[in-house]
């Protein structure tokens, strides 16, 4: 791989070389490697194989994740964070000691290992958020809470310029890996003044299936607003937004 200098910048192929474009600017590569067909049946590349199913178990765990947050991931996403879910998803499959290598899955992997997984590294929750905060997982109920105690917004948030006010929000979702479905609920504060005051207790309950047999999930995040003229506009700012998952319950 290597990156195109100069004015012009090429995309597609010509001859043995690729052009394209990415996050890092604009790359080129010179055409290689295994015939797809000899990866797909010579026993030499059984692994390859293997590693590429469980890669792409992965890949699909991860979507159907972002999907069941996709209302809270629209400003709390870094560039990046489709890739860093993905990897993390095949850490959790890779520890699955039941099913054989290819065959891991995330039900028997270790889902809770994407505990504190942060949807924007530009932003960790731990960084904007000082005030202490309880999550837990009633998966007979089916009930996912956060309860945070009084707390005083300009000493314990950590906000952008031209911050007025903030909303603290969370889903509880329940993931159906296999089915790729899902079942959430989420549930934000009104607009909190970021002042000196201290704000009331905070406690979100977000319902999922009682009783269910699929991994539960409670992420906690922030969103930042300005008041301008008695109206309330988001802060789109992505350094800004953290969304962290905080409990994990798999089975």
């Amino acid at each position: 791989m290597a990156k195109q200098r100069g004015i012009i910048k090429l995309r597609g192929t010509i001859g043995d070389i690729t052009f394209y474009k990415t996050k890092d600017g604009h790359l080129a590569r010179e055409k290689g490697g295994v015939d797809a067909k000899r990866i797909a049946t010579d026993p030499a590349f059984q692994r390859t194989r293997e590693n590429g199913s469980e890669f792409g178990r992965a890949g699909k765990a991860g979507k159907i994740l972002r999907a069941s947050l996709r209302t809270l991931l629209l400003n709390a996403a870094d560039s990046r964070m489709v890739s860093r879910l993905t990897q993390s998803m095949v850490k959790v499959i890779q520890a699955d000691t039941t099913s054989v290598r290819g065959l891991r899955n995330v039900i028997d992997g270790e889902a809770e290992l994407l505990t504190g997984f942060e949807f924007n590294k530009n932003s960790s929750l731990g960084s904007t958020l000082y005030a202490p905060y309880i999550g837990t997982i009633d998966r007979i109920g089916g009930e996912i809470t956060v309860s945070l105690a009084p707390f005083v917004p300009a000493t314990m948030l950590s906000a952008p310029a031209g911050t007025t006010h903030f909303k603290i929000i969370s889903a509880g979702t329940e993931i159906d890996f296999e089915a790729e479905t899902f079942v959430e609920s989420h549930a934000e504060t009104a607009t909190l003044a970021w002042n000196m005051l201290p704000t009331v207790a905070i406690n979100h309950s977000n319902m999922v299936t009682p009783n269910s047999t699929k991994p539960l999930f409670l992420v906690l995040g922030i969103e930042f607003y300005q008041e301008v003229n008695g109206q309330m506009y988001p802060l789109k700012n992505g350094a800004y937004n953290p969304l962290a998952v905080i409990a994990v319950s798999g089975l």
